[in-house]
């Protein structure tokens, strides 16, 4: 299934977190942070100004970003869990 985000949208897969702490304990499922980290996979056109023209996006595909922890909407697409947000949900992008 392709999906393109719509307006100042992005698809982003989350990247989960270590499973284990660097003390070597194992984190159950219940116990884990909710990602706030994660690449993007898809970016919409970008809004509209006043005018009618589209204002470009800051994100690309394949950026890696941090966002609100609990912005966005989760939807499942043949079994990963991914995120809708907002443009203005992303924090930042994190450069190597």
């Amino acid at each position: 299934m392709n999906l393109r985000p719509l307006g100042s949208r992005v698809l982003v897969e989350p990247i989960e977190a270590e499973e284990i702490t660097a003390g070597g304990i194992v984190l159950p499922e219940t116990a884990k942070e909710k990602p706030q980290k994660g690449k993007v996979l898809s970016v919409g056109p970008g809004d509209r100004d006043d005018d009618g023209d589209r204002i470009p996006m800051d994100v690309k595909k394949d950026d890696v970003v941090l966002f609100a922890k609990y912005g966005g909407t989760e939807i499942k697409v043949d079994g990963k869990k991914l995120l809708i947000l907002r443009e203005s949900d992303l924090l930042a992008i994190v450069e190597d």
